[in-house]
């Protein structure tokens, strides 16, 4: 086995599957406005509202700079609002707008969509799914059930 071989690489597979599982959310996110870093975002905020930007960086693996650009634009299309922590001036607090909280209901059906442009059964998606979350936790880039 040669391990510089593309075919031998753990890498890749994760790299070409990332990317063809974002563009097949596209047709799905945009009759909602969103793209797929926009609609990580909206996830967060409709598991706990009134989330700390920072906070929103750590749970999606974004820095200030990537998840700015992406808030402003929510900002713009009326889903989420910023304001100041009364507590801490210094730390920014992103919550839902009433049509933030409206577009959960519309977003209900995505991620059954997307199973089933997958084609995954019930099975197949928990088995996934548990070993990308073990993964991660290996990777140390989660901890087990971690949520805002």
């Amino acid at each position: 086995m040669n391990p510089l071989h593309l075919s031998n690489q753990l890498c890749f597979p994760f790299y070409s599957i990332s990317k063809e599982i974002i563009k097949r959310y596209q047709p799905y996110l945009a009759p909602l406005n969103l793209t797929y870093p926009q609609y990580l975002v909206m996830l967060v905020l409709w598991e706990a509202d009134h989330v700390p930007l920072s906070k929103i960086g750590k749970r999606l693996q974004l820095d200030s700079g990537t998840l700015t650009p992406v808030v402003k634009k929510l900002i713009v299309n009326g889903y989420v609002e910023k304001s100041r922590n009364p507590d801490d001036e210094r730390q920014l607090v992103i919550k839902l707008t009433e049509r933030g909280q409206a577009l959960q209901e519309e977003a209900r059906d995505v991620p059954a969509k997307i199973n089933d442009v997958l084609g995954l059964s019930a099975e197949e998606y928990v088995r996934y799914k548990e070993m990308l979350d073990d993964l991660s936790v290996k990777l140390g880039l989660a901890e087990e059930k971690e949520t805002c």
